[in-house]
């Protein structure tokens, strides 16, 4: 290889310098040199800059074989020596990396790509290669690397290493026939920390109590953080008592802390849920389900508690179930099996409809319908109900614009409600059937539009500006205050059915729906009465000034309508007709 001095005093023409110049300045900049080994002197000729690029004081630090490897270890050197003996064409280079290490104590990682050229008589003569800088690179590599297991802000094992630590465990605690405990503790109260002192000082809250909770275990006990404001511990050979008084030990120590923060100092508490394996849980997955069960037995006990989990049939039958209704919604989601019956409302003088509710049903595969009471609540528990809540939106658009003389009321859940995205989602449909808002409108149940007046304001507001109208369903359970109405500026409540059943044979009921009647019609509201089911409680209703009725007395809830039949048949004949 020629250097820099043999370079500008060649006979190449001008250009040809040029170019060799800028190819050695990218080549700095990139942090890069290419060498050229000759092994029978041991001698190395380095592009410009190898100075500057592996940081050494001159040239000759670097210049031979043996002083480039002062740099390196024992294993970098054998390694460097092994794999460039088999590089011995071009279209076969080897490539390794190692430490390049200072007197200091400083270092940088390197990358050499190179191939071995042998003389005449067969043995190697000299190495030509690249040399680059990946300090970056690796030092990214072992972040993430230890990411992978460890939690950057604790240092403790991430749930996967975590669990995976447990399921070790497990599998010694069945060979040696002995007990170990999974502990799970979870810091109380941490989001009152967070609106109180901010994200940051609840992470320092977390890194401290991780830290305290370190110095409470033995030597052969592992933690880990399992989940934001939770942590596991792996406690080996432990018996029911040891696991009690390890709890203890560490809501004693936590108890007893001052942490200190930027925000100055903070106390926490935490509580514990604990399992005694492997008799309760032949798993990691269970071990962790059954101790997370037991920490929430624990919270909601109060702060600073301890709960150890107990095998529960009627809980197991519950999740059972609950797992078996998760499942036929999402199937019912993606087979289409979500249905709309529909129940007319009607005018409270006249009779006449002038609305329907949508009332949703799940069809299962054998035809059976499951109403919307038996798989809501599971949908809510498990976050699917803002996706049921959309396609019932569709499944309303669709009707509208199939049946133009049709006005639809539909039920939004209180998640949904306050869920901008679904929001989102709601304006950007309304916006592509613009011509269906003003006959469609949507019930809030007061008890959600209360509990956070502010986001119904704003959710009732958007809605109305698309041209829906928006009602207060189960009007009377939250008890709403004319402050509330006011803000919430909708167009009807609906009457909680609760208090218009029976409404003829208890008078109490009938002073509380009168008084929601007047103040319904202080604000020029329309008033809906549900579950209206008896003559003699229509009459009553009506004197009270109720505009519309809605019950079995005008209808059940249909799937199929003749309303909905009817017009279908209308429109195919016109279509056959035109």
């Amino acid at each position: 290889m020629v250097s820099s001095q043999n370079i500008s005093q060649s006979s190449e023409p001008a250009w040809a310098s040029d170019a060799l110049r800028r190819l050695q300045t990218a080549l700095q900049c990139a942090e890069e040199l290419v060498f050229e080994w000759h092994l029978p002197t041991d001698v190395i000729l380095w592009s410009d800059g190898a100075e500057k690029t592996l940081k050494v004081s001159d040239l000759s630090a670097i210049a031979t074989g043996a002083s480039f490897a002062h740099f390196l270890d024992a294993e970098a050197v054998a390694e460097r020596e092994r794999v460039a003996q088999q590089a011995t064409s071009p279209d076969k280079p080897y490539i390794t990396e190692y430490q390049f290490s200072y007197d200091d104590g400083r270092s940088c990682w390197l990358e050499e790509r190179g191939v071995c050229f042998k003389a005449a008589d067969g043995s190697p003569e000299r190495i030509i290669g690249l040399l680059k800088v990946v300090t970056s690179r690796k030092r990214l590599e072992e972040r993430l690397t230890y990411l992978a297991s460890f939690d950057e802000l604790t240092g403790h094992l991430n749930r996967s290493r975590l669990r995976g630590s447990l399921e070790a465990a497990l599998t010694d605690a069945h060979r040696t026939e002995t007990s170990l405990a999974y502990l799970v503790v979870g810091i109380d109260d941490l989001a009152v920390i967070n609106e109180t002192y901010g994200f940051d000082i609840a992470d320092e809250v977390i890194a401290q109590t991780g830290k305290v909770l370190q110095e409470c275990l033995r030597s052969d006990d592992i933690i880990g953080r399992s989940a934001g404001n939770k942590f596991g511990l792996i406690l080996p050979n432990t018996n029911e008592r040891q696991m009690m008084e390890m709890a203890e030990w560490v809501r004693s120590n936590v108890r007893g802390s001052v942490f200190r923060t930027k925000a100055g100092a903070v106390s926490a508490t935490v509580s514990v849920g604990g399992v005694l394996l492997p008799v309760g849980g032949h798993s990691s997955q269970e071990a962790m389900a059954h101790a997370e069960e037991a920490l929430e037995d624990a919270k909601s006990s109060g702060r600073d508690a301890f709960k150890i989990y107990r095998p529960s049939p009627q809980r197991s039958s519950i999740r059972r179930r609950t797992a078996a209704i998760a499942d036929q919604v999402v199937s019912a989601l993606n087979d289409r099996r979500l249905v709309l019956a529909y129940q007319p409302i009607v005018c409270a003088r006249t009779g006449n409809v002038m609305q329907n509710e949508c009332l949703l049903r799940l069809m299962a595969p054998d035809g059976s319908i499951m109403v919307a009471g038996d798989f809501i609540p599971v949908a809510e528990q498990l976050g699917l109900v803002r996706l049921v809540d959309q396609r019932v939106l569709e499944l309303a658009v669709e009707t509208l614009r199939a049946h133009p003389q049709a006005e639809l009321a539909l039920n939004v859940s209180g998640m949904t409600a306050t869920d901008p995205s679904w929001l989102g989602a709601f304006v950007s449909n309304i916006r592509s059937n613009r011509d269906v808002a003003n006959r469609l409108t949507l019930e809030l149940t007061e008890t959600v539009a209360i509990h956070d007046i502010d986001s119904s304001a704003r959710f009732v507001a958007s809605l109305r500006d698309l041209g829906c109208k928006v009602a207060i369903d189960d009007f009377g359970a939250g008890y709403t205050s004319f402050r509330n109405l006011q803000m919430l500026d909708v167009d009807m409540v609906k009457i909680d059915g609760s208090f218009v059943r029976g409404l003829s044979e208890n008078p109490d009921n009938q002073l509380f729906v009168r008084t929601l009647v007047d103040l319904a019609a202080n604000f020029n509201l329309d008033t809906v009465a549900e579950w209206v089911a008896t003559e003699e409680d229509a009459d009553l209703l009506r004197a009270y000034g109720v505009d519309f009725f809605q019950g079995f007395l005008y209808g059940k809830p249909e799937i199929n309508p003749e309303w909905l039949t009817t017009t279908q048949v209308l429109k195919n004949t016109a279509d056959q007709a035109g």
